[in-house]
């Protein structure tokens, strides 16, 4: 197996998964692993549970950034693991510590064969909630270490090791949560007219919001409205005060992303004035689409294609959400699938990457750099 000690390290790092902004041992690992490298040309400054680490050039005429996010989920794992997670409810379901694994791997490859351009890789908190990227860009550190272009990649169980899958523009999708909390008035089942009724409320909004992408959005555009989960009342026999509507939206453009909020709130009010209740919407997190820099893209497509045994694909977009997207509105970049053949997806208990595609990116993302640097 390729890079075996990183492989390690990813099981390591698989143990602890931690919440958004909650990543305290894992920036302790991080900073432990660092502080083993050659320290000559290594700047390492923490932010909040996240770092920045820098690689000075020989001769720099460019800072090419690479990023790697770094939280966990709130989900049980199921895998069955022998180094499954240590810290229960919360699991690496996402793939965040293969993403952390490579940028080590890619890290320390530079940091013991410098290249002429300056290397920020920035360890990002929070991309799966509420949100890093953004705060992160409006630090001293950032501004200071601003790259010129930046990478970064996510891993993609569908597709085999050995593959990489991008596109030149969208990537993925503007995102927003969805939040709507209703009040009524609460009562015994058996005299509904005394009450208002918030698990009615409840099933006329779910079936309203669907109504938005069908006649509200372009059907030459995409856009998504998912209803996950309902709360609300509780015993059969009693009508509910109040319930909760949790969810997501999606779409593919930020205008669309405003008709689709227009109409939720219209049609929440609309709610209101026939239920007689009071409610709020909350979009929680927000995220920005992915929008690849179509040169960059290309010319990194036609070296892996050209330079490494890796198969490239042209993909589709994918309605998925990444708050790397913010980066990508400052700094020219761009983000790629990874294949890690786990037939078990995202965010789901069972997910298994296959560890072999860590040395594939490894290699492949420090022959990509060593390249980008030798240009002028």
């Amino acid at each position: 197996m390729k890079h075996e000690q990183f492989v390690k390290i990813r099981r390591d790092l698989h143990q602890i998964p931690e919440l958004g902004f909650q990543e305290v041992k894992t920036q302790k690992y991080l900073l432990e692993y660092l502080q083993q490298l050659p320290q000559d040309f290594l700047e390492i400054k923490s932010w909040k549970t996240g770092l920045f680490v820098k690689v000075h050039g020989k001769n720099p005429s460019q800072t090419i950034g690479y990023r790697a996010d770094i939280d966990g989920l709130p989900i049980t794992e199921e895998t069955g693991l022998s180094f499954c997670s240590k810290h229960e409810g919360y699991m690496h379901a996402c793939g965040h510590d293969i993403h952390m694994t490579i940028a080590l791997g890619v890290l320390t490859h530079f940091a013991k064969n410098r290249v002429d351009d300056d290397l920020v890789f920035l360890f990002q908190p929070a991309e799966e909630g509420p949100g890093g990227a953004l705060p992160m860009m409006a630090s001293d550190e950032f501004k200071a270490w601003k790259p010129d272009f930046m990478v970064a990649l996510h891993i993609a169980p569908e597709y085999p090791v050995g593959t990489i899958a991008t596109r030149e523009g969208i990537l993925f999708a503007n995102t927003s949560e969805l939040f709507i909390d209703l009040h009524g008035k609460g009562g015994h089942a058996a005299f509904p007219h005394e009450t208002k009724d918030m698990i009615v409320a409840a099933s006329f909004l779910v079936t309203q919001l669907q109504s938005i992408v069908s006649r509200n959005v372009d059907p030459l555009d995409s856009g998504v409205i998912t209803i996950g989960k309902i709360t609300g009342g509780t015993v059969q026999n009693i009508i509910a005060e109040k319930a909760r509507l949790e969810g997501t939206i999606r779409t593919l453009s930020d205008d669309t992303m405003k008709i689709m909020k227009k109409r939720i709130e219209a049609i929440v009010a609309g709610i209101e004035t026939s239920f007689d209740c009071k409610a709020t919407i909350d979009y929680g997190a927000n995220y920005r689409q992915v929008d690849n820099d179509p040169t960059l893209t290309r010319e990194f497509m036609t070296f892996a294609e050209k330079e490494t045994n890796m198969k490239v694909i042209d993909c589709n977009k994918a309605m998925t959400g990444e708050d790397y997207g913010y980066f990508l509105s400052e700094v020219p970049g761009f983000m790629f699938w990874l294949g890690v053949a786990s037939e078990h997806g995202l965010h789901h208990a069972k997910l298994n990457p296959n560890e072999n595609a860590i040395g594939e990116a490894i290699d492949l993302l420090t022959a990509y750099i060593t390249e980008k640097s030798k240009e002028k």
